[in-house]
């Protein structure tokens, strides 16, 4: 199982945009319910960062292939004022399968 976490902090005048594209990708993940595939995404309390964990084997997996997805990626530099990412691995858990 792989995982990667995905930071970034969305411009102020982009975060509109934005969340309607974000909101597309997780109803696109709810109809098509890709197998074996976990995604989440946590909105910070700044109101304008954003972490995206996904899990899965043999990640990015079906992500690049939703039109959603491609959709919000596409333009996520132009939005952002800092991004970075990471692979992890969980130090502790309780009640979180990751």
């Amino acid at each position: 199982m792989e995982t990667i976490l995905i930071r970034y902090r969305v411009r102020p005048e982009d975060l509109a945009e934005h969340m309607v594209l974000l909101r597309a990708v997780h109803e696109e993940l709810a109809r098509t319910r890709p197998a074996g595939l976990r995604y989440v995404t946590l909105r910070l309390d700044d109101g304008r960062s954003f972490v995206d964990i996904a899990v899965g084997p043999e990640l990015p997996g079906p992500l690049p292939g939703m039109e959603s997805f491609r959709r919000l990626r596409v333009g996520l530099e132009g939005r952002c004022e800092e991004r970075s990412s990471a692979g992890f691995t969980v130090a502790g858990s309780y009640g979180f399968e990751v």
